[in-house]
């Protein structure tokens, strides 16, 4: 944590008092300790979700099965009190199974509507390319508008803390369906995580042995992640800042002036105006998380690759010359000068 006198002259410009900024700091260390607690290793997802919760935003997160997706989506959750739903996605699931439906009620000659798992804080869609792309679509007004429409009537989701955490499997896995392009731009960031290290999962079983792992309770409430957003979106972001983000998000549209023939050959689609929503979000949120009440270049940088990677849309030449699209997003980031 930085105490240098630049701390609180940036954050009174925003109106962040040091109240408010030692409750964030001791706000987001009980959540990082929590999930400590209950997760091992997965610290990049961890600082992902964190940060993506501070900025309110939803979360993609991309593995192989079994390594701890679900858990550290439950485990955020349960650290705050909040009202969690899993929805498991197969190809036979259907909307209604989300958002609700409306049912016939005999006794009163009336229709009910019932409303479906997605009326949460949290709500984790697991394996969400495994079901079909008419499902997938069911959560666009959910993730965007942050409600959802039921035989004609508009239903609000919670006011205070609505955030979708995604899992999906790799593609070239056999029974998934792609998410359209519309589908993976809401998701704020799209984190990818790896197998654990012999070290880690010794430690897992462990764990599991000596039933360390176990409900325990929460540390925060829902009130405190309301106040940690409203905190976060004061920190002071400079004009220059603004524009090094547009500059990086503008890049990815442009690559073929600023990159190599090299690499800009591979670039299909470059990011929408959403990709500079998203990194000015994530950079208060990392900026607060280093304990500091404004944004440098670095925290803009900083998750580069989760803000780009599912927005940036490579071809088949890439594919086939086996370059990855954070290769291209560490090229594009390197082609704007930093302010």
């Amino acid at each position: 944590m930085m105490n240098d006198n630049n701390l609180m002259q940036n954050g009174s410009q925003n109106g962040i008092s040091r109240e408010e900024f030692d409750y964030a700091q001791e706000s987001i260390k009980k959540l990082s300790d929590y999930f400590d607690g209950k997760v091992v290793g997965q610290q990049n997802l961890k600082f992902s979700m964190i940060a993506s919760i501070i900025a309110d935003g939803h979360v993609l997160v991309e593995s192989v099965p079994g390594l701890a997706k679900t858990t550290a989506a439950k485990t955020i959750s349960d650290a705050v009190a909040g009202k969690f739903s899993r929805i498991q996605c197969t190809p036979d699931l259907l909307p209604s199974d989300i958002i609700g439906t409306q049912i016939y009620n005999q006794a009163n000659g009336k229709f009910e509507t019932v409303l479906g798992p997605v009326f949460a804080n949290f709500v984790l869609l697991d394996e969400i390319n495994r079901s079909s792309a008419k499902t997938q679509s069911a959560m666009l007004e959910a993730m965007q508008e942050k409600q959802v429409t039921i035989g004609g009537m508009t239903y609000k989701l919670p006011d205070d803390v609505f955030i979708v955490f995604a899992t999906q499997n790799p593609i070239e896995q056999e029974g998934t369906y792609l998410l359209s392009e519309a589908q993976t731009d809401r998701f704020l960031i799209k984190e990818k995580i790896t197998y654990p290290t012999p070290d880690e999962e010794a430690e897992i079983l462990n764990r599991i042995e000596s039933g360390v792992i176990k409900q325990t309770p929460a540390v925060l409430s829902i009130k405190d992640v309301d106040e940690l957003q409203r905190i976060a979106e004061k920190v002071y972001v400079d004009p220059l800042i603004k524009k090094y983000i547009s500059l990086i998000v503008n890049a990815t549209r442009n690559a073929e002036k600023l990159l190599s023939p090299e690499y800009s050959r591979y670039v299909r689609l470059g990011a929408s105006p959403r990709a500079s929503i998203a990194f000015l979000k994530i950079a208060k949120a990392v900026a607060l998380i280093y304990g500091r009440t404004y944004v440098t270049p670095d925290d803009v940088k900083l998750l580069r690759h989760q803000v780009l990677r599912h927005r940036i849309e490579l071809n088949y030449s890439a594919v086939a010359d086996n370059v990855s699209v954070e290769t291209i997003i560490d090229q594009i980031v390197n082609s704007v000068k930093t302010p």
